[in-house]
């Protein structure tokens, strides 16, 4: 019993509740309903339009003495619908205006049918035999492009009571010569009403507007799914690398922790310079709004330069070179990164100060290129796309390194020449053999890129 309440509640909503779907989605589920009535109302136009034309091209049909209510019917129903469509432009079409659309398209078609009689001067009964009532089917399925099962439903059921108050009304009119028979040929040939044949096409009509709500209510829900979806994929995109972000999505099965690839690539580390301390002297908000300020402006030049970012450390920024997407360059753009950061940081320093941030707002890079490990790690049900690598290691201890070199970018003599190689066009670094570097072993060649 409480399936058929939930199933029952479904379709009077016209969908899933909207507990648990975010109001961005629903938004989105919203717009993509507005950009459906905008269709319907084309379609409607294009079908007012079509009809028009065959009955100004069509040959008059023989015996038709009485009023002709065709082009009366066409012309409110074309002003009907210029009307809607213009609406659905502008504003959200309202339920009970969607509502009354629908009753007019179902007065609109009754109404031509039960004018046939007055047309042809001839009994009721004689409009229950016209093909236009399979024009029904048409408003039936111009209704499923809103992917709504309430307003498929809405009209198979108005048609089918208005299809059985014509039948009705044939039934009962001139009492005293009743036209019902149960002989088919006598029902083809005469103005004659066979009700089991009348109720046939009342259950045709009714068969196919619970098959074709059904169906909607399966695909409304795939709909809503799909939306969540696509929402939760544009909201990926924000936090990976679109390389990442389509291997996540696109990919031909779900990613599983340790997977990976090695790769030649390049890694650029990103610190503020005293971060901490100042940190500690200003407002929460001032610090959000400082990170945010420097993650707007560094970022771009990242992108700009080939680099993705992998993680943001705080006041850190990790971002990789060729190891997401393949290059030839990575050294090389790691490189022009590196010091291209550190000079746009250095022109808005005025933007930091009136930030809150006291004093000039510097940062410190460090590039390191070697082979790297690019996959996913993590449990069953916690997953992380990231790079491992000596590469990685290298980059964070040379940037710690710039405080004791006393600099701002800095680079391994390896990855210097390496980067040359590449074609790395920068001004000329200072080598510096044989430093120590806290936390590496051994000493290394180091490369000033910037002071």
């Amino acid at each position: 019993m409480s399936k058929w309440r939930e199933t029952l509640g479904y379709l009077l909503r016209g969908g899933p509740p909207a507990t648990g779907i975010p109001a961005r989605v629903r938004a989105e589920i919203r717009a993509r309903e507005n950009a459906s009535e905008r269709l319907i109302s084309w379609v409607q136009l294009g079908i007012v339009l079509f009809f028009a034309t065959l009955y100004m091209i069509a040959p008059r049909a023989e015996g038709s003495s009485g009023f002709n209510f065709v082009p009366l019917a066409l012309a409110i129903y074309f002003a009907f619908t210029v009307i809607r469509l213009a609406l659905s432009y502008r504003v959200e079409l309202p339920e009970w205006y969607l509502l009354l659309s629908i009753g007019v398209d179902m007065a609109l078609l009754v109404g031509l049918i039960f004018s046939f009689h007055i047309q042809y001067d001839q009994h009721p009964a004689f409009y229950l035999k016209t093909p236009t009532l399979m024009y029904v089917f048409i408003f039936i399925g111009l209704r499923a492009l809103r992917f709504d099962p309430r307003f498929v439903l809405t009209t198979g059921l108005v048609a089918v009571f208005g299809w059985l108050g014509l039948v009705a009304y044939a039934a009962l009119a001139e009492m005293d010569g009743m036209r019902v028979t149960r002989n088919y040929v006598e029902y083809l040939t005469t103005n004659s009403i066979l009700i089991g044949a009348e109720l046939d096409k009342t259950m045709v009509i009714l068969t196919v507007t619970i098959i074709l709500s059904a169906a909607l209510y399966r695909g409304r829900s795939m709909l809503f799914e799909a939306v969540r979806d696509h929402a939760a994929a544009a909201d990926l995109k924000r936090f990976f690398a679109p390389e990442v972000a389509a291997s996540i999505t696109d990919g031909e099965r779900a990613l599983m922790a340790g997977e990976g690839s090695v790769r030649d690539a390049a890694v650029l580390y990103i610190d503020i310079r005293g971060f901490t301390s100042t940190a500690e002297q200003l407002r929460p908000a001032e610090v959000m709004a400082v990170l945010t300020a420097y993650q707007d402006l560094a970022i771009p030049v990242i992108e700009a330069t080939g680099g993705r970012v992998d993680k943001f450390l705080g006041d850190g920024i990790l971002a990789t070179f060729g190891a997401v997407q393949p290059s030839g360059t990575y050294a090389a753009d790691a490189l022009t990164a590196a010091t291209a950061v550190i000079e746009v940081l250095a022109g808005k320093a005025g933007q930091f100060q009136e930030l809150g941030w006291p004093g000039p707002f510097r940062v410190g890079t460090a590039v390191a290129a070697g082979p790297v490990t690019v996959g996913v790690v993590g449990g069953r049900d916690r997953l992380e796309f990231t790079v491992i690598g000596d590469a990685v290691n290298r980059a964070a201890k040379l940037e710690d390194a710039n405080k004791a070199e006393q600099s701002a970018a800095l680079t391994d003599a390896a990855t210097y020449r390496l980067a040359r190689a590449q074609g790395y066009a920068g001004e000329p670094g200072e080598l510096r053999p044989a430093r120590r570097v806290a936390g590496l072993r051994e000493p290394l060649d180091l490369c000033v890129l910037a002071k």
